[in-house]
């Protein structure tokens, strides 16, 4: 698959992905799903077994908890400090959760693989957050542990 510009314009330094992996402890993921076969259900799960303090946001009042973890409905409502923002939305709704994350002190600002805004990566580092858009932390938390497997056959 060749590269694409936003391969090379979202290209961060692992060491940078590494250290807000290593550092965040409470991610709160917008777009949060109960539906197991939706990505981000997926995402929540992962990071929430490999220790994360997940805090899915969901707007539909229907959905109260997923996976047992109680489901805000919106940034505002979380009663608890919060390391990250993770957003499972579309690009167009970034900015708007840029401003939220940073009215509620989050120290990082994540977009999901396809989310991405420059204009709320300028805002949310403008306020001191740590942006990474465009790449999905399950994959980076991983990523150090893959091992190309050259001998292998075709």
């Amino acid at each position: 698959m060749p590269a694409t510009a936003l391969d090379d314009l979202y290209d961060y330094d692992p060491a940078y992905l590494a250290e807000i992996l290593k550092s965040a402890k409470t991610i709160a993921m917008v777009g949060a799903s109960a539906d197991k076969t939706k990505f981000s259900y997926g995402v929540l799960r992962v990071l929430h077994e490999t220790g994360y303090d997940m805090i899915p946001v969901n707007p539909n009042p229907k959905v109260t908890e997923i996976r047992g973890i109680k489901v805000y409905h919106s940034l505002a409502e979380i009663d608890r400090p919060v390391d990250m923002v993770e957003v499972f939305r579309p690009k167009e709704e970034l900015y708007g959760f840029a401003e939220q994350a940073i009215d509620i002190g989050a120290k990082v600002l994540w977009g999901q693989i396809g989310v991405y805004d420059n204009k709320a990566a300028r805002l949310a580092e403008e306020a001191g957050l740590k942006v990474v858009m465009n790449r999905c932390p399950k994959i980076e938390l991983f990523r150090p542990f893959w091992k190309p497997r050259l001998d292998l056959q075709i």
